[in-house]
This record gives structure tokens, sequence and C-alpha cells, in this order.
């Protein structure tokens, strides 16, 4: 007997209702009661809390992952994180079971930190937390202070820790809180009056491409200018492969971030996944400050690069000038393949303003515009840059909404492409649009992560995806007479 066979259904659906329901699902009837509910969240694209304090909790030297919580929930961090940069993603779990959401986790914590820094031995562990803790309240300074006291962290050890509850919030702002710890207990006792390291501090928000990192750094080099990326994930999730497993690759050297709290001046790029980070830097760094959008797209990498020169004090090279007229040249040489195409796109608030730019320099429409962690100010924020553009009108906005909500929007009010993670490809493939893969997750291609989309290069790499992929369709689907040697 088969399996379909052995399935004995207790309500069996006639096909012609199958049929009846697919087909409505695409209605503007369907879509106005869609927009209506409330109460459930279908395939929203956004990951929580603790998943974003993995990943920079991984970027910084010698630096173990811990996880005050389920293993299960361990489980999906690392496993989320390895599928995107196919690379180890090694943390640890304290494994609170249902012992532990009664009597409370500080044993399960003690005797998890006694174990890991006995066997990973590492320079640092950063303590993030997951559902269950935050819902019975486990107080993690009193836990960590008797940890201490009973010398379960050795002396001068750094343990940082953030509260990350997967039930609000999302992956940027357990970022967010995780790198304000690792701050916090870093430069702690450090700053020296009148001490400047000459150096330019760079946050660079949440971001899981490794190829960013490295042209961030190249730009530096390009200037001449010591810089220190506070939270450095570039040689972490990008390994050479040499015969040899590496438990703690790269990161941001401990001594380097220590002394960062005396830098000449600190940039972030990430300005709304590293606020409260950034707040703290602003009363407690020395220097100047500044935050400014995600270099994505001409406008804001130009923005980016007079930043740096006006930090640093240092004229902008003639390579990177260079470098800015090969990507106009090349958003001139194709801007025909994307002129007037419809985009609907997605993601966290810094990368959505840095598509939307690029989009609109390009003369396309980024014509579905969702967010589904956004703010008023996001919101005011991307509004500003359709306003500012003649391809901006009619352009729309939708904050809090998932990407069922959006399958909605792309069957009801066509576009020609989608801007998002590998989520968007079941709504794109019954659209029957392609999906341009920036931002995380991308589980389905590979190499994606090393890929850079920041600053003059990433500007040629996205009109290099998109155009082609629009090239492709048109010879894909053009009739014989029109499949041409030039396009």
């Amino acid at each position: 007997m088969s399996a379909e066979a052995a399935v004995k259904y207790v309500t069996e659906t006639p096909e012609s209702e199958k049929e009846r329901v697919a087909a409505w699902i695409n209605t503007e009837e369907y879509k106005e009661l869609n927009f209506k509910r409330e109460a459930l969240v279908i395939a929203p694209p956004h990951t929580c809390q603790p998943l974003g304090a993995e990943l920079v909790a991984h970027a910084f030297e010698g630096s173990l992952p811990f996880v005050h919580g389920s293993q299960g929930c361990a489980s999906y961090y690392r496993s989320t994180l390895n599928r995107h940069f196919r690379e180890p993603a090694p943390a640890v779990s304290d494994s609170m079971t249902e012992d532990g959401a009664v009597f409370g986790g500080q044993n399960n914590l003690h005797e998890g930190l006694e174990n890991a820094i006995a066997i990973y031995k590492p320079k640092m562990v950063s303590i993030f937390t997951s559902c269950m803790p935050e819902i019975i309240g486990d107080d993690l300074v009193a836990f960590l202070k008797n940890a201490r006291n009973k010398g379960i962290i050795p002396e001068g050890m750094p343990v940082p820790f953030a509260n990350t509850p997967s039930f609000n919030g999302s992956h940027i702002h357990g970022y967010d809180a995780m790198l304000l710890s690792i701050l916090q207990t870093l430069t702690e006792g450090k700053k020296v009056e009148g001490r400047c390291t000459g150096k330019i501090n760079l946050i660079p928000g949440f971001d899981a491409n490794t190829g960013n990192f490295r042209e961030y750094k190249r730009l530096f080099a390009e200037f001449g200018v010591p810089a220190t990326i506070l939270g450095d994930i570039s040689d972490v999730f990008d390994v050479p492969c040499d015969g040899t497993y590496h438990t703690y690759p790269g990161g941001t050297k401990l001594d380097d971030a220590a002394d960062s709290i005396n830098g000449k001046a600190t940039l972030s790029v990430g300005p709304y996944s590293a606020t409260k980070t950034f707040a703290w830097l602003k009363d407690n760094y020395s220097g100047k400050h500044a935050a400014i959008p995600m270099p994505l797209g001409i406008a804001k990498t130009d923005e980016f690069i007079k930043k740096i020169s006006e930090l640093s004090g240092k004229p902008v090279p003639e390579s990177i000038k260079n470098e800015r007229g090969r990507a106009v040249d090349a958003m001139t040489d194709s801007h025909q393949y994307m002129h007037g195409k419809k985009f609907a796109l997605y993601g966290d608030p810094d990368q959505l303003l840095g598509y939307v730019s690029f989009l609109l320099e390009m003369g396309a429409i980024p014509y579905h515009i969702l967010c589904s962690k956004g703010s008023k100010k996001v919101e005011k924020e991307i509004q500003a840059l359709l306003d500012s553009s003649m391809y901006g009108k009619g352009c729309k906005i939708y904050m809090g909404k998932d990407l069922w909500h959006m399958r909605s929007l792309i069957m009801t009010d066509p576009v020609d492409a989608m801007i998002g993670d590998t989520h968007g490809k079941f709504a794109c493939r019954d659209a029957g649009i392609p999906l341009f893969r920036f931002g995380f997750p991308i589980f389905d291609r590979v190499n994606k992560h090393r890929y850079p989309i920041i600053g003059y290069q990433g500007v040629i790499n996205m009109v290099t995806e998109i155009c082609n992929k629009f090239i492709d369709i048109k010879d894909e689907t053009c009739e014989d007479r029109f499949f041409e040697m030039m396009r």
C-alpha cells in the first residue's frame, strides 16, 4: 500500500473547491481580508533577537556564544547561520528544560559555563537569552556575580551578557543589545584622558555579508586610515579551507575593541540596528561620532566616503574617485534594462533605505516596500526618499506586515521583480517574477555572502546581477526573430 493510500482524510476536499480557493487568494477581495488580520503573522521576514545576538557574539576574537536557554533554540540560531554562510557557527547552550522553568536556570548556567570554559578555552564568553529564562525572570546579573564568587569564571575573563527575548523585537534588536554589552564590558576602565588611537571605529550594524566587511576594510585602506570594525565577521564566516578546523577564526581583536573608546572617531552605518549602542557610544567614547545610512547605491556611498574624509581629515583618494566613475559608467551602460521596472522589496530598515535609494538612481520603481519590524521614523525616511524622485510616485510603504501580505500585493498589483532574502521565493514563484537575493538569510544560492553590495563596487555588482537577469528572461522568452546577439 502506498503512503498516499494509507492516509485517510477526515473530510475530503473536492478538487473544484481547491481550485476555487487557489484562485480566490489571488483576488482583491482576499487581499482586503488578508490586510485586516491582526492576531496572526504568516512568514515574517525577520528572525528573533537571540540570532542577532549570536551573530555579533561570533564577531570578536576568541568569543564563545553562550545561549542561556533551551538546546532547541540554540540549534535554530546555529543552523540558520550555518545554512546562510555554509560555515560552522559554534555556540553552546546550558540546555534549560522543565526543571529550569520551575526552579530557575542558575544551576544550568553555572554548570554550562564551567564545562564550556574548561573544554573550549575561550577568551570571552558572550551570553544571551532565549524565551524561557526571559519568561520566568532569570536574574543574569546575580547569576554571574555568584559564578565569579564561586570561581567558575576565571579572573579577568570578560563575560558580557544581553537579555534577548525571542517574543519581541527581531534579530536587529538582539544584535544591538549584545554589541552594547560587549563594548561596555571590554571598554570598562579603559578610557584614558588625552589618549587617541588615531583610528576610526566602524559599527556595521546587522550585516550578514562577509564581502561587505572586506569592502569596508579595503575602502579604509585606500584612504590610508586605520580603522577598527566593532564586530568583524569577515574571517569568522569566510574561513580559508586549509584542512584545519579553527575554533575561533578571526573577529575584532579584544585589545582593539577595548581601546576603541579612545578612538579618533566612531561611525555607524547601521543606525537602525545599533541604535542603543550608538547612543551609549556618544556619551562614553572619545572623538567625533556620526551615524549615516548604509552605503548602498551611489548617493549613500558618496555620503559614506565624504564622512570618512571629514572624520579622518584626509582627501578622497583618486583611486576611490575612479571607482565612483566606473560605477556611474556601469549604471549608464545598463540603466535601460531597469528603467521603469517595478520592484517589490522587503528587509531590515538599514538595507531597505539603501535598496530604495539605489532603485531610484537607476530609474526603477520601488513599488511595494515592506518592513516587518519598522517604525514611524523608518517610514518617514523612506517616504522622503520616494518624494525626492519622480520614480517614487505611487510607491507604497507597508510597516509591520509579513510575506503573506506581500504575496497578496504582488498577485493583485503585479511587479517585475522582488528584492529580499530566500523566503520570498515562494511568492515570486506564484507571481512568476525573479527574486534578487540580497539580505539575510540566503539558503538557496551559493557565495552570496561573499559578494559585496556596499560601496561603488557593490553598485556595480547589484546592477550587473539585476540587469543580466532581465536580459536572461528576455532571451528565454522572446520569439526567435528577437533572439539577438546584442541586447
